[in-house]
This record gives C-alpha cells, structure tokens and sequence, in this order.
C-alpha cells in the first residue's frame, strides 16, 4: 500500500518532561493503523503533533512524501486531517447542521445556501452510515450520535486521514459495534485511520498494524493478524502482566449502608428505581449487574447522599442519616469514584494538591481557623506523598489537572477517596477509560480497601469486572433488583438473562 503519512524523529517536550521523544510513525493508504499505550503514554500528544494543536520540538512529517509544516488545526483541515478528540468538540446549544458547517469556508458567498448544503451533508451520512438528525440540538442525542456527527463533521471538510482518539470510551456495545462498520466502509473508500486505544480486544479486532507507546517512545510496529493479545500487553507495559485471581468474601461483617425499599422516580424505566432492597456489608463488595441506563446512576447518587429517595429508607451503619446530603454522606465516611470524573470528581482549573484536599480544607492538618487559612507546605508535602505512594504520574502537584491523562486523573480521585479511610466506597464505572495497567491498580485498589474492613458498592458496564471483583452481584434492569448471586463460582448465564429482564 502506498504511504500516505510518516513522521520522523518527532519529540515533543514540555520543559523537562518528554511527552514524545523521537518517534517514528507511518500511516499507508486505506488502512487502520492503532497507536497503543498506557494512559499518559503520548499518544494523543504524538496527533496533537500532527494536527498542529502543538508543534514538535524537533522531527519532521511528510504527506504523500512531501515535508509539511503544519502549525494549526485549520492547516491539518486543509491537508485533509480530521480528528475526533475523545471530549468531543461540539457547541452544545447549536444543531448537528450548524456544527458541521461551522468554519467552512468552501463558499466566498455572503450567504449560506441550506438546502444545498444539507443535501451535501446527508448524501455523505448516507454513504458511510452516519446517521444523524441535522435539527436536532447536541444537546438532545446520545454520545454515539455526537461522535458520528464529529467524524461526519471531519468528512465533510474533505479528511482523508481520519484520527480517532479512544473513540469507545463512552459508548455503548451497540455503539461500539455501528462504530466498527463506519471504520470498515471509510477503509472501503480508501480512507485511512489512526485508532488511538488501549483496548485489547478492540485493537485486534480493529486494526491493521499496531505501533506501541511506551513512555513517550514508540517500542515497535507488529501486524494485527500476527500478534496477541498478551503480546501486546506486555509491550505496553513492559512487562508480562498475568490476569489476577482475587479471593471472595463469603462472611462479611455488619452492613454499612442498607436501602429498604427504596423507590426514585419509579415510572421512569431508565432513570428510576422501584422498591430496591440490598445492604453493602463491611470487608465485601457487593457488584450491580446491568446494562447503563437501567437506574445504577440513581443507585450511586442516593448511596453518596446526591440525591434524595422519594419513598423507602436508607440507613448508614443502622441509622438513619442525620443530613441527607453530601456533606453528611462524606462525615459518615462515605467516597464515591464518580462515573464522569470530569464532570463530578474533579476541578480541571484546580492544582493536583488542590484536587487531593478540596474535601478536607477543614482539617487541621491542612489548614487553620476551620479551612480560612490553608497551610500550603503540609499540602505539597501531603500531595507529594500522595503522588508517590499512588503512583501519579505528572510534572509537578502544582500543574491543573486536567493536563493528566484520563488514568492520572483517576488515580487522583482515588488517592483523594481512599486516604478518608472510608466505612463505604462507591465506585461507578471506576475503570472506564483506563489502559490495563490503570485498571488493574484501581481494581487492586478496591480489593485492599475491601480487605481493610471497607464496604464497596461496585457499579459497572464492564461484566467481566463486576464478576472479577464481586464477592456478591445483584441485577438491576428497569430500576429493579432481578435476582442475587454470589461471586463465586455466578451463574453467567443466569446472570445474562436476569440483564436482559428475562
């Protein structure tokens, strides 16, 4: 196949810190060539390289093995790079129409011609299955819809190179699936693709070669038809990482949070809950079962005090609690590892060291006069040993948090969350989004809390984790419990059926 791209030499520093260093990288026509790494392995800094948000401290890039210098992301546009950012870049209050043309400049005309234009536009969608509702507000369509009017977005410009980044995150089996035929009808086309994942499964099932990231250098280039899933595993993280078998809990200790009969908004099919009991027990982690949408967000927000059940009665340690809120949720000694870590657990403007400590100003470790004047020394210190011991990987506590990547960030909400010592740990989707070497610290994570005489209330999509972790596993589908099993040795098959409603 002929070469389309390759980059040479390419480096990228950030002061000291090399987020690339001299990597070599090449994209043929019509293929899917994944980059693979660990969270924070550069990645996503090597296509920000590419599309011109950064310029590479030194290396060169070559299109159609001509030396290009591209210093903008309008300049990428031009030479027919388009990028889908893992946080897409919509305007939310504007229509799937009005993203999609907003900044092209194909016509010198004062005025826009519509109904041309949207016949541009949905013979396009058409061509490569991206179906979309041009009226519709971002505001108003799912994740998976958001994403095809990005790549359709990039199309439209005229992409020839199409840079995905962690493009499944956040979407659904179904999604991911009309996603993996959208990627085969472009490759038809003779279109080429940079998938940016750290997903195994995925990776193989998708690609045609394979460059590793390791620490900002490349490791190397394997074919996909010639290499493992284990393979790839140990390259990644440099070395042979074995799947771990976690010992379940069969006699926990006395239940630190119960729902009795808990029922919120229980018309709502996908978004309420009706008439759900269970209890989560010191030194267990009870896992919730379940296709996303089916009540587990509802589950976790009123077990953190976020919002309030409108009928049954929730109990904390075998008491009612004295403020339903949660401020009195996190005095009881309950954290939460929210499901948006951007949006519910941290401040991205804010300082790592700020991020570590916003839920306890009012200690004196770390400030006088109850949080009125903060002693900064004992919280660099503090988040310095933080960094350490949970292995946060950042220039300095002191740099905004959201310059880390989606693992880094993680691991901040989890230092932040088990340092409290907590009686109840909620942790909701706690791994999405994280290459395996995160996952697998965050899961080991849980387990010592667990082993520590910690409660945890494990919701995820992720069915092979909920039956990995779990030492008992309930089903919610609809906002009801449909059955309970234990984590040893669960019936999967039972357990499938019972997420399905059947």
């Amino acid at each position: 196949m002929e070469e389309l791209l390759r980059m040479e030499g390419i480096s990228k520093q950030f002061g000291e810190f090399f987020a690339n260093r001299n990597v070599c990288f090449e994209v043929r026509a019509g293929e899917v060539h994944t980059l693979l790494g660990e969270n924070g392995a550069g990645k996503s800094t090597l296509m920000n390289v590419l599309v011109g948000l950064y310029q590479p401290t030194s290396g060169s890039i070559f299109l159609h093995g001509k030396k290009v210098k591209i210093d903008s992301p309008a300049h990428a546009v031009k030479l027919g790079i388009g990028m889908v950012h893992q946080h897409f870049m919509l305007v939310e209050a504007m229509t799937v129409f009005e993203n999609i043309i907003l900044g092209d400049r194909r016509s010198k005309k004062p005025f826009i011609d519509v109904k041309e234009r949207k016949k541009e536009i949905l013979e396009l969608s058409w061509k490569y299955g991206l179906n979309v509702e041009l009226d519709e507000k971002i505001t108003n369509i799912a994740v998976g819809a958001q994403q095809r009017v990005e790549i359709l977005k990039a199309l439209y410009r005229g992409a020839e190179l199409l840079i995905l980044d962690e493009p499944t995150a956040a979407l659904t089996d179904v999604e991911v699936e009309g996603l993996y035929s959208i990627i085969e009808k472009l490759k038809a086309e003779g279109k080429s693709i940079v998938f940016i994942s750290h997903k195994m499964r995925e990776v193989l099932h998708v690609s045609d070669r394979i460059t590793i990231l390791r620490a900002g250098e490349a490791i190397c280039t394997l074919d996909a038809d010639k290499t493992t899933s284990q393979e790839l595993a140990n390259l990644m993280i440099g070395r042979e990482l074995s799947e771990p078998i976690y010992s379940k809990v069969t006699q926990p200790g006395d239940p630190v949070i119960e729902f009795i009969n808990v029922s919120y908004k229980k018309s709502f099919k996908h978004g309420g809950l009706s008439e759900v009991s269970l209890r989560v027990a010191k030194g267990e982690i009870l896992g919730i079962a379940g296709v996303d949408g089916n009540g587990q967000s509802q589950l976790a927000q009123i077990a953190a005090g976020v919002i309030v059940n409108e009928s049954g009665e929730v109990k904390l340690k075998g008491k009612k609690p004295s403020t339903f809120a949660p401020r009195g949720f996190i005095d009881e000694r309950v954290s939460l590892i929210p499901e948006d870590r951007n949006l519910m657990g941290l401040v991205g403007d804010m300082s790592i060291e700020d991020n570590l400590v916003f839920k306890s100003t009012e200690d004196v470790r770390f400030s006088n006069f109850h949080g009125w004047l903060l002693k900064k020394n004992a919280i660099r210190q503090y988040s310095e040993e933080l960094r350490d011991k949970y292995d946060i990987r950042c220039q300095s506590v002191a740099q905004e948090t959201r310059n880390l990547s989606g693992g880094n960030q993680q691991k901040v909400i989890l230092a932040r969350e088990l340092e409290a010592e907590p009686d109840l740990l909620i942790a909701v989707h706690p791994t999405r989004g994280l290459d395996i070497g995160a996952t697998r610290y965050v899961r080991d994570s849980m387990i010592e809390a667990r082993d520590k005489g910690c409660g945890v209330l494990l919701i995820s999509a992720d069915f092979d984790e909920v039956l990995q972790l779990s030492d008992r596993i309930i089903v919610l589908f609809e906002g009801q419990i449909m059955g309970e099993y234990s984590g040893k040795n669960p019936p999967i098959q039972e357990i499938s059926l019972a997420m399905a409603g059947k």
